[in-house]
């Protein structure tokens, strides 16, 4: 199995795992079958849109690609008719939705950089990857986006961009430098979510 080819795997499960997680909440919310493909496909596919169009990179992979866009869109399909049963799978998600976040933020923040973007910028990009889609989701549910308000989630997809743009920098854009990232990436959200860790908030 080529590097290429367990990527593009390792994406579609990405894909499929944060639509899961758009189409839950849309069910949640009682759209119908249309809004909750929609909110799904949003909120799989708008970080990795949102960064193809900063750094122009057109048309987004998610419409060059059908992949992309049939994963999202059937992944969310299947949350509106299997929900009742996926709901008892709440924990399982969770981890996933992490390793999504460390994947997006990694493959965004590379992208970013290949494509010339000073490390600052890159490192943007690189978490509007990993948490653009749940931004949109929460925005088309009528919720104030729960990166903003509470979670280690957006600091956490900064934090590993601004790892991954130092490795390359170091000339250790390798696999495993890349995966290691992630990795910790996955592990301190994991980790943030037991210990039930937020950003301080402003006292009135």
């Amino acid at each position: 199995m080529t590097g290429s080819y367990t990527m593009l795997i390792a994406d579609l499960i990405g894909v499929a795992v944060f639509a899961a997680s758009g189409a839950g909440a849309a069910v949640a919310k009682r759209l119908d079958l249309f809004g909750v493909g929609f909110v799904g496909f949003v909120a799989a596919l708008g970080g990795g849109i949102l960064r193809d169009l900063v750094i122009g990179a057109v048309p987004p992979l998610a419409f060059s690609d059908w992949r992309y866009a049939v994963t999202a869109v059937c992944a969310s399909v299947a949350v509106f008719y299997l929900h009742p049963q996926l709901s008892r799978l709440r924990r399982t998600v969770l981890v996933l939705d992490a390793a999504g976040l460390g994947l997006f933020t990694v493959s965004g923040t590379i992208k970013a950089l290949d494509a010339g973007v000073p490390a600052v910028g890159a490192c943007l990009v690189g978490m509007l990857t990993g948490i653009g889609g749940g931004l949109a989701r929460d925005l088309l549910t009528g919720e104030i986006p729960a990166v903003l308000q509470r979670d280690i989630y957006a600091v956490v997809a900064l934090g590993g961009a601004a790892a991954v743009t130092v490795l390359t920098w170091l000339d250790l854009a390798g696999p495993l430098p890349m995966a290691s990232a992630a990795a910790a990436m996955i592990g301190v959200r994991l980790l943030a979510l037991y210990r039930r860790w937020s950003a301080p908030v402003a006292v009135p």
